[in-house]
């Protein structure tokens, strides 16, 4: 992993404008501009801007995926979890160590007690991924999010920081 750039923009976009890909996510692009406008707060350097990093492949270097947080909360040490994959790499077993070690980076480094993760009820491979992660669901969200113009129902998942867990 490495931090996302401007010039990953055309992979990644060429990988979700796949309907099989947006299928079950709320991403609602129109073309590769659409996409090109987070950067800004993905290099922004405010304690609250999101945070995306680039999957790459080791041999070429380029974006074949996506790990992030979003909707971060420094006054309550919280992100929410996002992520996506280019689907010729579905079912490598890529994303849960992409995840995980984004979401141990969240805890260790950047103080987080909760990240947390919503998903569309019907994307079952990321639910999958979730609780394969140790994330706990935690409710039914209903028309939580606007998915291409219609309210989609969610469900929450969390992990919480293991050293106050315990506490």
């Amino acid at each position: 992993m490495r931090n996302i750039r401007r010039s990953d923009a055309q992979a990644w976009y060429s990988y979700l404008k796949n309907p099989d890909v947006i299928r079950h996510t709320s991403w609602n692009l129109r073309n590769e501009d659409d996409l090109l406008v987070q950067f800004g707060a993905f290099e922004s350097k405010e304690l609250n801007s999101p945070i995306r990093l680039a999957i790459v492949n080791h041999s070429d270097d380029k974006l074949i995926g996506t790990v992030g947080f979003h909707t971060i909360s420094e006054i309550n040490r919280s992100a929410e979890l996002a992520y996506d994959l280019a689907p010729e790499y579905w079912g490598k077993g890529i994303m849960q160590p992409s995840a995980m070690a984004l979401c141990d980076w969240g805890f260790q480094q950047a103080g987080y007690n909760r990240i947390q993760a919503t998903v569309l009820d019907s994307n079952s491979p990321s639910i999958q991924l979730l609780e394969r992660m140790g994330s706990r669901r935690e409710g039914y969200l209903r028309a939580f999010r606007m998915v291409r113009g219609n309210p989609g129902n969610f469900w929450m998942y969390a992990l919480l920081d293991p050293d106050i867990v315990d506490k």
